[in-house]
């Protein structure tokens, strides 16, 4: 059997987005289920998590399903790859040692069976709006970071939460946008000037639905989510195709 490479992002367990989080968690652990059996690597670029902060003894409550899914996919001896997403940014090593789960806090371009592949989140990538470029440095930083982290999670997590759920109702997330105006297509068009021999760009944090080609050889593929779409890409070595889950 061929085996096979598995792209999933923005299931934002957690969210009220979902009308019930733990049916969502649960169908993401079928769906583990079902692409372990031909699977070679799994890459969940980022997002996965409404909300993540790891304190030094103290991870959030709750995700015990995908947990404890996510680790029997590694100890069965499948790679996971996690990226860090906007909303899932503060992490350390648990979900690694825990989970056996393989940490990208950067952009990663790696061959996959002849093809190369450009994998990202996607935040920050060809946006330049000085707003969102201000919250990013806000939520990278170190020291604001070890600020946060003295504050009770009983203040802490119902302020994230709160202010993710405020962002998505005031229009966080729009609808595609057209080639020239989609700034992840901008970026991959403008990355190809120093890396002309990039197949695939794979991003999340777009919600929404692309397999779109920038040239001949490239193409730019935005993930959807796991809130409206259930979606994921898959590749076999010839063929990279996004579908849905329906099971």
């Amino acid at each position: 059997m061929n085996k096979k490479y598995y792209f999933l992002s923005d299931a934002h367990l957690g969210s009220v987005s979902h009308r019930n989080s733990i049916d969502t968690e649960r169908k993401l652990c079928r769906w583990l289920d079902v692409v372990k059996k031909d699977a070679d690597a799994i890459f969940l670029l980022g997002d996965i998590f409404d909300y993540w902060f790891e304190y030094k003894h103290v991870v959030p409550k709750g995700f015990t399903r995908i947990l404890g899914k996510l680790a029997e996919v590694t100890d069965a001896g499948i790679k996971v790859h996690f990226f860090i997403g906007n909303h899932d940014i503060w992490l350390t090593d648990y979900l690694a040692k825990e989970c056996g789960l393989i940490l990208h806090f950067e952009p990663l371009t790696t061959d996959i069976l002849g093809k190369k592949f450009f994998l990202a989140h996607g935040d920050g990538l060809g946006d330049e709006s000085w707003s969102f470029q201000l919250l990013r440095k806000i939520f990278h930083s170190r020291f604001l970071k070890q600020c946060f982290s003295a504050i009770h999670p009983r203040w802490t997590v119902p302020l994230a939460h709160a202010w993710s759920n405020s962002s998505r109702e005031n229009g966080g997330v729009q609808g595609y946008l057209g080639e020239d105006r989609e700034y992840l297509i901008r970026f991959a068009k403008q990355q190809l000037i120093s890396t002309p021999d990039v197949n695939f760009f794979v991003f999340g944090h777009r919600h929404i639905l692309l397999d779109l080609a920038i040239t001949e050889e490239s193409h730019v593929i935005i993930l959807g989510d796991w809130i409206s779409f259930f979606s994921y890409a898959v590749y076999d070595g010839e063929t990279m195709k996004l579908e849905q889950f329906e099971i």
